[in-house]
């Protein structure tokens, strides 16, 4: 149990920058895309480590398994190229297609998802430590509490009530004031009669 004071917060998966995530990203892509797929298990290696699922050191294994055997099969041709038959050739050029647009594919799509379902990093915060909360934000925790608060206020148990003010009586002044307006009313009407009888 924890007492008065902000809660721990828990440690979380940190997140590199946008920028660092993107130059990662262009630089194994350059790399496969230059070694006609043959690198293409390091863009797989790198998904394994940050995902750490079976499926994907499973998937590792089979990209350098079809690294291998692209390697040993263009080993086996012929060094003349008019000594391969058109069938070794299109089945080479099928295999780096197939091998670039699936590891590609693959790398792409499941770490941009994989980033993506973490969230934006926090600001101002170094790597593997959080961001401290700003006088304005609050613990999710904190902001729940400070809601149902709102919802339901508690009277305070150590106020003393105080009873409502009592109407004060009118001060001399008004009262004066008051008797003048009668005055000058009833002198007005007088008036008035006066300059009616002529």
């Amino acid at each position: 149990m924890h007492g008065y004071g902000p809660t721990p917060q828990q440690q979380t998966t940190s997140r590199p920058s946008p920028a660092t995530l993107t130059a990662v990203r262009v630089i194994l892509v350059t790399v496969t895309v230059l070694s006609c797929g043959l690198l293409g298990w390091v863009a797989m290696l790198r998904l394994a480590i940050v995902t750490r699922r079976p499926r994907d050191w499973f998937l590792l294994a089979v990209v350098i398994v079809l690294n291998v055997a692209l390697f040993a099969f263009i080993m086996a041709t012929p060094d003349d190229p008019d000594e391969m038959s058109d069938a070794a050739v299109l089945l080479m050029l099928l295999w780096i297609v197939v091998l670039l647009a699936g590891v590609l594919t693959y790398y792409l799509y499941v770490e941009i998802r994989h980033y993506g379902s973490l969230g934006s990093p926090p600001p101002y915060s170094a790597p593997g430590h959080p961001a401290p909360l700003l006088p304005y934000q609050q613990h999710p925790a904190q902001q729940h509490q400070h809601q149902h608060q709102n919802q339901h206020p508690q009277p305070n148990p150590y106020t003393v009530p105080t009873p409502p003010p009592t109407p004060t009586p009118a001060p001399q002044r008004l009262d004066q004031v008051r008797a003048e307006l009668d005055e000058l009313s009833d002198y007005l009407r007088k008036e008035n009669r006066e300059g009616e009888g002529r």
